[in-house]
């Protein structure tokens, strides 16, 4: 069996939970009418809001995440 068809096996829940616990989605957001930057835990939990790209991005990353942008 290859690598490909044991993934296809994968039940759905299995499968979406995957990388869950290494992920963090940075989104922009309008915040008293300036752009500013979300951060959620991978099942969408907010976790912070950043006035800078990339300070949302460093914040993700000292706390071990792989950022990831949500457009």
């Amino acid at each position: 069996m290859t690598a490909m068809e044991k993934w296809k096996q994968l039940p759905a829940p299995e499968f979406i939970a995957l990388g869950i616990q290494n992920l963090a989605y940075i989104k922009p957001v309008t915040l008293n009418d300036h752009i500013a930057f979300s951060i959620h835990a991978a099942d969408g939990t907010p976790m912070a809001v950043l006035d800078d790209r990339a300070v949302a991005e460093a914040a993700v990353r000292q706390h071990d995440l792989e950022p990831v942008s949500v457009h």
